[in-house]
C-alpha cells in the first residue's frame, strides 16, 4: 500500500513536470516555494524523476534533468518531457468534483467572473456527459456577503494592498478593529471567509466576511512574513492541532450532530443512543460555551475541572434565571 508520503510525492511530481516544462531555468527555491515543500524535498522529487518516462523506456528515452544545475546553480532544467505536456485526462469522480467546485465558484461570483465561469462549465459539462450528472444532485449554497465588502477585498487582493477592518466576534459579543495583509478569499461550510495575516493577534486568521462591519483599503503594501501561508481547509475549517487539550464529551441523540460537525479522536456509542465522543481543544471558553448552548443534552466527562466549571455556570445562569423578575 502507498504511503501518505508516497502519494503525495506521485501527485506533486506530475503536477511538476509541465509546471517545469514551462518555467525553464526556474530557481529551485521557487519551485519549493510555489509546491508548498523544503527545496531539499523538490530535489529529491527530480532524482527520482530522473529515472521516469513511459513505459518500456531505455535510458535515453527518458526524461532528463540537468542535476548539475540543480545543486551547483540551484535552477532546474528539464528536457525529453514533451509527452507529459498534453492534458490529463479527467476521471469520472474528478469531473463531477470540479463541476461542483465551478458552480461554488458561480454562486460566489458575479459580473464577467460569473460569465467566464458560466463558459468554463459549459464545456466541462458537455466534455463530462452521464458522468457528470451526478453533479447535478449536489445543492450548493453560499451564504450572501455584502457586494461593496467582497469588492474592497477583491481589489486589495489584486493590490497587494493592507487592510482596517471593524470584525464582529460574536464569542465575546464585541467589534474589534484589525489591520490585515489579505492572502486569500475562501469558501467554507457556505460561508465566505478573508484569510490573512493579522497584526493584533500576530498569525493567520480567518475572518467570515459577513461579521466584517467596516472595510478600508489602506495605502500600505502587504508586508507577509515568511511563514504566513494559507492553512489547508480541504478537512474543513476545524482542525485541532496534535498539541491541543482532549475533553470527553456524552451527547444525547438530539446533540448527536456534533461528532459529525467537528473532527474528532474517537466516538464510542452508549446504550439509549447516547455518543461519547472525544475531541481536542485549544479554547476552553469555545467549548464550555459549546456545552452550554447544548443544553442538558451535553455532558462533559473528562476534563474534571472543566466538567466542574460547566456544572458551576449552568448553576448560576439558573439562579439568576429563577431570580429574575
Amino acid at each position: 500500500m502507498m504511503t501518505a508520503n508516497a502519494h503525495d510525492q506521485v501527485s506533486r511530481m506530475l503536477a511538476l513536470v509541465p509546471y517545469l516544462r514551462a518555467k525553464e531555468g526556474i530557481a529551485v527555491d521557487d519551485v519549493a516555494a510555489h509546491f508548498g515543500v523544503a527545496p531539499a524535498q523538490i530535489i529529491k522529487d527530480l532524482r527520482v524523476l530522473w529515472f521516469c518516462g513511459l513505459p518500456n523506456s531505455v535510458s535515453g528515452d527518458m526524461i532528463d534533468i540537468d542535476m548539475e544545475a540543480v545543486e551547483g546553480e540551484g535552477v532546474v532544467r528539464l528536457t525529453n518531457a514533451d509527452y507529459l505536456t498534453r492534458p490529463l485526462r479527467l476521471t469520472a469522480h474528478e469531473a463531477v468534483a470540479l463541476i461542483v467546485a465551478l458552480r461554488t465558484l458561480r454562486a460566489s461570483s458575479d459580473g464577467a467572473e460569473r460569465d467566464i465561469v458560466d463558459r468554463a462549465l459549459q464545456k466541462l459539462e458537455f466534455a463530462a456527459g452521464e458522468a457528470g450528472v451526478p453533479a447535478s444532485n449536489v445543492d450548493v449554497h453560499i451564504d450572501p456577503v455584502d457586494a461593496a465588502t467582497r469588492g474592497q477585498i477583491e481589489r486589495a487582493l489584486r493590490t497587494d494592498r493592507r487592510l482596517r477592518l471593524e470584525y464582529y466576534v460574536p464569542g465575546r459579543d464585541e467589534t474589534t478593529e484589525r489591520e490585515v495583509d489579505p492572502i486569500r478569499l475562501a469558501i467554507v461550510s457556505g460561508h465566505t471567509y478573508l484569510e490573512g495575516w493579522c497584526y493584533r493577534a500576530d498569525d493567520v486568521r480567518l475572518f467570515r466576511v459577513d461579521r466584517i462591519t467596516a472595510l478600508e483599503v489602506l495605502p500600505e503594501p502587504i508586508d507577509l512574513p515568511a511563514d504566513a501561508r494559507p492553512r489547508d481547509l480541504s478537512h474543513g475549517l476545524f482542525q485541532p492541532a496534535d498539541d491541543d487539550r482532549l475533553a470527553t464529551l456524552s451527547l444525547e441523540p438530539s446533540a448527536a450532530w456534533v461528532a459529525d460537525y467537528y473532527p474528532v479522536e474517537q466516538v464510542r456509542r452508549r446504550p439509549g443512543r447516547v455518543v461519547e465522543i472525544d475531541l481536542r481543544y485549544s479554547d476552553e471558553h469555545w467549548l464550555r460555551r459549546l456545552v452550554m448552548r447544548l443544553g442538558g443534552n451535553a455532558r462533559v466527562i473528562q476534563p474534571e475541572s472543566l466538567a466542574d466549571d460547566v456544572r458551576m455556570t449552568a448553576a448560576r445562569a439558573l439562579e439568576a434565571y429563577s431570580g429574575s423578575p
